[in-house]
């Protein structure tokens, strides 16, 4: 009796909620990465964002069906996400450091919960376009009040911060701490962490990319300035050897798309 109470109890449910969660981010993370490995490839692919992949998604066939399971995910990522950072289920404390995660897990959360909304919106036939130049009218919008140059600055220092933790859990694979290693046969275990650490590494770098320009455009007061993966992704292409940079960067992505299907699976979740 008190298992089928704990297999119908709310925090089993927090749980499935997650691990669809990580699927529907994976997968958005595996056509990112997939479309710009074929732009650097020079096969009919294109830089694009989160927003990009879900439109590219609805274009499929069964389109209509495959919003609805990403949007179900994302929507229990969020659900996660604001579970981590407000009922702070694995212990990250009420210490400085501890406080700066759970804030970096809901503003994830908020993140995806943007994405979400933008699935429901495509679903409900009143989106569109891939992401336009919101990123650029957003920071628009926040230089455009007083102090609001300051508040670029931070949000750009604060995605570097970010980029450099995502380097850091790519060489100490802090990772695997939160995998069922057990569960996984030992091959399986070895290309799960390789897949996890150039997956972690390639989003590092798009992060940078990312916040070092948010950080110029406070600095020159242009909001033109600032860009999103899609943009990060244009930078990377443009540089000299800017397609094998691109091409390494775009199946890294790939592979972090992977290591969130790890993460559905392995990952110890108990909420």
């Amino acid at each position: 009796m008190s298992d089928l109470a704990q297999k119908g109890s709310p925090s089993k449910g927090i749980e499935w909620l997650a691990r669809l969660g990580y699927t529907a981010k994976g997968l958005v993370y595996v056509i990112v990465g997939v479309l710009s490995a074929l732009s650097a490839f020079h096969a009919g692919g294109h830089t694009t964002n989160t927003k990009g992949a879900v439109n590219t998604l609805n274009q499929q066939p069964y389109g209509q069906v495959l919003l609805i399971m990403v949007a179900i995910g994302l929507v229990g990522y969020v659900v996660w996400r604001f579970t981590q950072a407000i009922k702070d289920p694995e212990h990250r404390g009420r210490g400085f450091g501890g406080i700066l995660k759970r804030i970096g897990l809901f503003v994830s959360g908020l993140i995806y919960g943007s994405l979400a909304i933008y699935t429901i919106s495509l679903l409900m036939g009143s989106g569109g376009g891939g992401g336009g130049h919101s990123k650029d009218s957003m920071t628009a919008r926040l230089m455009s009040h007083q102090g609001g140059v300051w508040v670029v600055a931070a949000i750009g220092g604060i995605i570097i911060i970010v980029a450099i933790m995502q380097f850091m859990r790519a060489y100490k694979c802090k990772f695997e701490k939160q995998w069922a290693v057990a569960q996984m046969g030992r091959t399986q275990h070895i290309w799960a962490r390789r897949i996890a650490r150039w997956g972690l590494s390639a989003r590092g770098v798009v992060f940078l990319i990312m916040g070092g320009f948010l950080v110029l455009a406070a600095v020159q007061t242009d909001p033109q300035k600032a860009t999103g993966l899609g943009g990060a992704l244009n930078t990377l292409a443009q540089q000299s050897y800017g397609q094998i940079l691109l091409a390494v960067v775009a199946l890294g992505l790939v592979c972090y798309g992977f290591y969130c299907w790890v993460n559905a699976v392995y990952r110890r979740i108990n909420p």
